[in-house]
């Protein structure tokens, strides 16, 4: 099987590229194609790169979205580790009360 390389490109490029989507009146899409890029890849540059700036109040942290991803992406995966284990459960009760009767 062949595998498939994935496009690596420059911190600059992707600033230009988001600038450009932007600040262009046209639509993301257009913009995409015209770079040669995919446009579910230039939604994810301007996600991360174009986001309003959090005003920071005193005692309290600026959030990063970065971090609340990263902290959805283990919560997801605790649920369904957790659903797993309560399917597990239920297995085993229903087992166990069979077994009693």
């Amino acid at each position: 099987m062949s595998e498939k390389k994935t496009k690596s490109y420059t911190a600059e490029f992707k600033e230009s590229a988001v600038k450009l989507a932007v600040e262009s009146d046209q639509p993301v899409t257009v913009t995409a194609r015209e770079l040669g890029v995919n446009v579910n890849t230039l939604h994810t540059w301007i996600g991360k790169l174009h986001r309003p700036k959090v005003q920071q109040t005193p005692g309290r942290q600026e959030h990063n979205d970065e971090h609340v991803y990263d902290e959805l992406k283990r919560l997801r995966k605790e649920v369904a580790k957790l659903k797993e284990e309560r399917a597990i459960l239920k297995k085993a009760a229903a087992f166990f009360a069979k077994e009693c009767h």
